[in-house]
């Protein structure tokens, strides 16, 4: 369910772990097929959303990673008093 026309945070964490796994896997895959211009232009692809999914984490919720912790107007790391992803309840699944 989206708000505000924005997805969740249990969606956007979903999302970011989806691009993510592609991310990993063209790695993988252009380790040995480096000359492979479409799984190229895939893994940009994927890393663009990728990046675009965790700035619009850092945005809403924190950031999740080093990359877009941007904490340069305050004298604080006020994102660190925000509950851990492993902290949010899950929905489902084993805990």
């Amino acid at each position: 369910m989206q708000v505000n026309g924005r997805m969740t945070r249990e969606q956007l964490l979903n999302r970011i772990n989806q691009v993510s796994f592609a991310v990993d896997e063209m790695i993988l895959f252009l380790d040995t097929h480096p000359d492979n211009e479409e799984a190229r232009a895939y893994f940009e692809e994927k890393s663009a959303l990728r990046n675009e999914a965790l700035e619009e984490y850092a945005k809403l919720y924190g950031p999740l990673t080093i990359d877009t912790a941007n904490d340069t107007c305050s004298r604080s790391w006020e994102w660190v008093q925000q509950p851990w992803p492993w902290e949010l309840p899950l929905k489902g699944g084993c805990r």
